[in-house]
């Protein structure tokens, strides 16, 4: 896998930042129903809501929300109807962006994000019409007080990890999603604490934008995309420049 995203780079802090806020909690429920909708309410049966669950108690969500998300899901208790949609279209300088979403109501998520890309200078796309351009991964992040790179190489080898990238404040696994489970277990069997997990998409190629007056602006849009209440995830193919990440509060 050549090149390497700097928008997870970007993820990371702003999920700090967050955290802090108590800001990720919404998304997060929406994964927790939508996960028990589809897959039942009982976690040890369901990756999807384990995962979810898993990242809802490290925000520290309390259990009382999680149950009460499920029960939602799994129909009872009243709520919303969410829908898992897809929302692809291109940033400043060309770059692909996909979008994953969880509303319940489609058309107005597709007007307020067709304003967002119009704002920040990009613009929507057709269905399709960037998606090819990604493919399903698993991303664990690991703090590099925890574990030496060597240590952690061989464990996550080991459990079949594909690879795994060395940032300034930690490491990053990547692994198929058919050996996600495989890793994170490897993880927890080794008394190793992971500080995210979870299955998103990357790009087969990145696109290095170099003009930081570029680089600014599709931040910007990324990172207000990011904000809407709906959106789960966010992808691009576009590699930003370390400095516009050290700007990045």
């Amino acid at each position: 896998m050549s090149g390497h995203s700097k928008w997870h780079q970007i993820r990371h802090k702003k999920a700090i930042v967050d955290k802090r806020r108590g800001k990720i909690f919404s998304k997060i429920i929406r994964e927790i129903v939508v996960a028990a909708k589809i897959g039942g309410g009982n976690p040890d049966t369901n990756p999807r809501l384990r995962l979810a669950i898993q990242r809802a108690r490290s925000v520290n969500m309390p259990m009382e929300n999680i149950e009460k998300a499920i029960k939602r899901g799994t129909g009872e208790l009243e709520g919303a109807h969410y829908e898992e949609c897809i929302y692809e279209g291109y940033g400043p300088g060309g770059v692909a962006i996909m979008i994953e979403a969880l509303t319940d109501n489609k058309n107005r998520t597709a007007a307020e994000l067709r304003s967002i890309f119009s704002k920040n200078g990009g613009n929507m796309g057709e269905s399709g019409c960037v998606a090819w351009q990604f493919h399903k991964k698993g991303i664990i992040t690991v703090s590099k007080n925890v574990i030496s790179e060597d240590e952690l190489l061989n464990i996550v080898v080991d459990a079949g990890a594909d690879d795994l990238k060395v940032e300034e404040e930690y490491y990053e696994i990547i692994v198929s999603p058919e050996n996600f489970e495989n890793v994170k277990n490897a993880l927890e069997k080794n008394n190793i604490e992971f500080s995210s997990a979870e299955i998103t998409m990357i790009p087969d190629n990145f696109v290095s934008v170099t003009d930081p007056n570029t680089a600014r602006q599709l931040t910007r849009l990324l990172m207000a995309l990011e904000d809407h209440e709906d959106i789960q995830h966010v992808h691009t193919n576009a590699d930003i420049p370390n400095e516009i990440i050290e700007e990045i509060q």
